[in-house]
């Protein structure tokens, strides 16, 4: 399953009304590090498909979404379990501390 894209309008649904803990990357096309983490987040969105939800919010098309979330730096990979933000991590980590987010939160 790949990831999603996140909107203002699908938040609610796809994140807080979600059963599965929801991984958020929030991001922006000219960001090289989101570049960068953009596969790492494709692997985990397969790999984790049925355990985990995998979204995006590109944060140029979202500001307001991106602004309720305090996103000051990009990326910045978000976990919302029951509809509550629970652990964040900010600019490019490796595959390993995302998947710690969800395993250890």
């Amino acid at each position: 399953m790949a990831e999603i894209i996140i909107t203002a309008e699908n938040f609610q649904e796809e994140v807080l009304n979600c059963e599965l803990p929801v991984l958020i990357d929030f991001w922006a096309t000219w960001c090289a590090p989101c570049r960068m983490l953009a596969p790492i987040i494709d692997e985990i969105a397969e790999e984790y498909a049925g355990k985990i939800k995998v979204g995006k919010v590109n944060v140029d098309e979202q500001p307001a979404l991106a602004a309720q979330f305090r996103i000051a730096s990009i990326p910045t990979v978000m976990l919302f379990r029951q509809g509550k933000a629970t652990a964040v991590t900010m600019g490019y980590q490796p595959k390993e501390r995302i998947v710690a987010l969800f395993k250890e939160n």
